[in-house]
């Protein structure tokens, strides 16, 4: 019991900070609504990815915020992975394919290490048997690439759109 509560707390911690954190990365580089957009597409898919995980039993989240409301995870779906995902699109901005693909290493290992430590070590999230951490790794990897790619196809599209 002592630990449920000590893995709430830190929960709740994570969520402020990420908050305080998430706030000036928006602001910090221009244009805002590019990170917003950045923002919205990665929080709401993971919503929809993580859901469908949840109900086939594939992930389980024991220890979570909300939990009468939510079957997923929805600090990391909804805050720390989109800000993580908002931190890298301003790292790329501007670089040709081998600094995207090499910031995306030095911005994901981080993401996926929190993941399989509280796996490992906590009870907010267990894999189950059709889970492994290359799952998570690869599909890290996979949906930064595609947020990448949807903000650079918005920011084509804007600039056909003024021409």
């Amino acid at each position: 019991m002592r630990k449920k509560k000590i893995e709430k707390e830190l929960l709740l911690c994570i969520l402020i900070l990420n908050l305080g954190f998430l706030l000036p990365l928006i602001h910090r580089k221009s244009p805002i609504k590019d990170w917003i957009i950045v923002y919205l597409f990665n929080a709401v898919t993971n919503g929809i990815i993580d859901k469908v995980l949840t109900k086939n039993k594939i992930i389980k989240y024991p220890n979570r915020l909300f939990p009468k409301i939510f079957d997923t995870h929805i600090l990391f779906d909804f805050f720390l992975y989109p800000t993580f995902t908002i931190v890298y699109n301003q790292m790329t901005a501007k670089d040709k394919a081998f600094g995207i693909i090499y910031k995306l290493f030095v911005i994901t290992i981080p993401v996926f290490l929190i993941e399989f430590l509280a796996e490992r070590k906590t009870n907010l999230v267990e894999w189950t048997r059709k889970w492994r951490w290359y799952h998570t790794f690869v599909s890290i990897i996979i949906k930064s690439l595609l947020t990448r790619l949807f903000i650079a196809l918005i920011r084509r599209a804007d600039a056909k759109m003024k021409n």
